[in-house]
């Protein structure tokens, strides 16, 4: 049988690639191999909001896959308790663990280290042996690759005495010539790199702690990384790329929990001439609502910045403008139905008065030196050239940027990955839980359209022309999607911000859910939603975060197909979820659900503890699944009936080699 024409124009390209029948017969065996191997383990996080430490060491620990892994090697009657925890805290941490070791024990013996080399290599070898060699070797860090390779692929088993010999004779040798610190280091990333095989974060990187610029760092060293934007994700990308509103709430986020360090340290934006101003405009208003939310941690420790009136003026000054430059996005875009939101125009100065959805309230703050009766939303030319100036700062910072790119290219709204769906808030919905129609640029859309076009126009957001309407749009539309009414990331009626600031009376600031969060609970609902994505609505999960789940309460929702991941993973929603976090663990075997507690990590260096972690088995499969059963191995699959046709081709000489 004949290839058609555009088969064999595609044959043709493919054979660039595949120049002889021989080498397409011995990638078409490769491939055929990795389908048979076990799947890689899935770790998913959500919410992180800038608690750089503890998000690494659920990363480093793998949510106690690690732990796992050593027991699998050393079963309790080989290996005590405090060994199998000391060996796990010299994984996580290798570097601090062998100099407070040093520090409280002098000179480490050689037999330490050979044994600890030993037991590092037979813990490796487990946490690779469901991968192909030349994965595990791209993985591999380049100074120690040719050693490591070595070592992963003997086993005592083999009863080689001259392998064994050799194995032997260089461990011996690392230790000899004073690179045993450097080996262990080495092997210890490789085996935390290894536990994990795919990252899910689903959405809300930044926000409340100040980690987030080292959080990025470090999802940049992982190879096989997605991200599901959150709102506060998507608030950084709009500022990133010069959206002055979400540059406004970026700054008065950071300014409200006292976290400088990613603005200034992170990102080096510049706060001086946002600094001068609130001085300047604010200098005997003591601001009092807007002082600054401390952390129980800088409480206790006493770590306040001794500034605090000075923050109250610049987080006043910024909330002033924020609140300007939102209502003239929502003079421009009446299709995001916010009108409830825009109660600058409401306000009456002498009696302290506003106007939100139809009721008045009193305010505890009226003395607004920059507001203009006849045009509320207008700034002030100070306040313009503030922002010119916080703008510039934003666009220009080299690493935001490069964290912009990174969370573009590796990001996206939504994602279905092997049947599950993964999304950060919620899908839309209507009181009778109907999939809600929004319009964007014209046209209507719902459910898994409407999210699709959002994702388009974020990419289009970031390479659009910079003074052309349509970048204006995308962007104005980036912070719709941090807040709006209807948004899927934000899943609320309002934002009660404002609210917040100046309304003594707290049923102003009620932040209604959407529909979504009642009907979710029906497993229907689930159901509807995983079909509508094209996801497996049988075996298939939706994984969410956004929403904290409080203590008491349970993270899986409509019957096990939901799991909203949203623990409390930062400091500050601790006393609200009693907890640190969950996150999901899909391994070969099983689904887990690992519910995390919080952690002293300094103390944890000395103790050996780990962090405290209940896992819950969701699920085991009722066989052991394996890279044909996944997304990846449709793709592979895809791969061999395609080589499989060039391999025809050349056999009937239909496409010539190359070689």
């Amino acid at each position: 049988m004949s290839f058609s024409p555009e088969r064999l124009r595609y044959l043709e390209l493919l054979s660039q690639k595949f120049p002889t029948p021989a080498k397409v017969a011995s990638e078409i065996i490769n491939l055929k191999t990795i389908l048979a191997l076990p799947k890689g383990s899935e770790h998913y996080i959500s919410d992180i909001h800038g608690e750089y430490s503890l998000f690494m060491h659920i990363l480093k620990n793998a949510s106690g896959s690690v732990r796992r892994k050593i027991r699998q090697c050393f079963p309790s009657e080989e290996m005590s308790t405090a060994e199998a925890n000391a060996l796990a805290t010299l994984i996580y941490y290798p570097e601090e663990k062998l100099a407070l070791l040093k520090e409280e024990n002098g000179a480490l013996e050689h037999s330490w280290y050979y044994t600890t080399l030993m037991r590092l290599i037979q813990v490796c070898r487990k946490a690779t042996s469901k991968y192909t060699r030349s994965k595990v070797r791209k993985a591999m860090p380049k100074d120690f690759s040719y050693i490591i390779d070595e070592l992963l692929n003997y086993s005592e088993a083999d009863e080689d005495d001259n392998r064994t010999s050799y194995v032997h004779n260089i461990v011996n040798n690392i230790i000899d010539i004073g690179s045993a610190d450097a080996f262990i280091i080495a092997i210890s990333e490789l085996i935390q790199h290894m536990v994990i095989d795919k990252l899910h974060i689903v959405g809300d990187i930044f926000d409340r702690g100040n980690g987030a610029h080292k959080v990025m760092d470090a999802l940049d060293q992982y190879k096989n990384v997605d991200i599901q934007w959150g709102n506060h994700d998507i608030l950084w990308m709009a500022a990133a790329l010069g959206q002055w509103a979400s540059i406004a709430n970026v700054l008065r986020n950071c300014i409200r929990y006292n976290n400088f360090d990613s603005l200034e340290e992170g990102y080096g934006i510049n706060l001086r001439p946002l600094t001068q101003f609130a001085l300047s405009t604010y200098r005997d208003d003591p601001c009092t609502a807007f002082l600054p939310s401390h952390s129980k941690r800088e409480t206790e420790l006493k770590q306040q910045r001794e500034n605090d009136e000075l923050t109250a003026k610049v987080h006043k000054a910024i909330s002033v403008i924020q609140f300007k430059l939102e209502g003239q996005i929502l003079h421009d875009h009446p299709e995001y139905h916010m009108s409830h939101r825009l109660f600058w125009e409401t306000l009456d100065p002498k009696n302290h008065r506003v106007e939100i959805d139809g009721k008045l309230y009193d305010i505890k703050d009226a003395h607004f030196p920059t507001l203009r009766p006849e045009s509320p939303y207008q700034l002030s030319p100070e306040e313009e050239t503030v922002m010119n100036d916080l703008a510039f700062s934003f666009r220009n910072s080299v690493r935001l940027q490069k964290h912009l790119k990174y969370l573009l290219d590796n990001g996206s709204i939504y994602k279905v990955n092997n049947g599950n769906l993964l999304y950060h808030g919620c899908i839309p919905m209507n009181e009778d839980g109907s999939f809600h129609t929004s319009l964007l640029n014209g046209k209507y859309y719902y459910g898994k359209a409407l999210l699709d076009q959002y994702t388009r126009v974020i990419r289009v957001a970031a390479v659009a022309p910079r003074h052309s309407l349509e970048r204006k749009n995308a962007l104005d539309l980036m912070w719709y999607l941090w807040c709006g009414t209807r948004s899927p990331l934000s899943g609320k009626y309002k934002i009660a911000t404002f609210e917040r600031y100046f309304i003594a009376d707290d049923t102003a600031g009620k932040e209604e859910k959407d529909p979504y969060y009642t009907w979710i609970e029906k497993e229907e609902t689930a159901f509807r939603i995983l079909d509508e994505f094209g996801a497996d609505p049988k075996n298939g999960k939706i994984i969410t975060g956004h929403v904290p789940v409080k203590r008491g309460e349970s993270p899986i929702k409509s019957g096990g197909k939901v799991f909203n991941i949203d623990g409390g993973m930062n400091e500050r929603l601790n006393s609200v979820t009693g907890i640190s976090g969950f996150t999901l663990v899909s391994n070969s075997h099983q689904l887990l659900l690992a519910e995390h507690h919080p952690i002293d990590i300094t103390a944890a260096l000395h103790t050996n503890e780990d962090i405290h972690s209940k896992v819950m088995t969701i699920e085991t499969y009722p066989k052991r699944k394996l890279i044909a059963d996944i997304d990846d191995g449709k793709h592979i699959k895809e791969q061999v009936r395609d080589l499989q046709d060039l391999l025809r081709a050349y056999r009937d000489g239909e496409v010539l080699p190359k070689e």
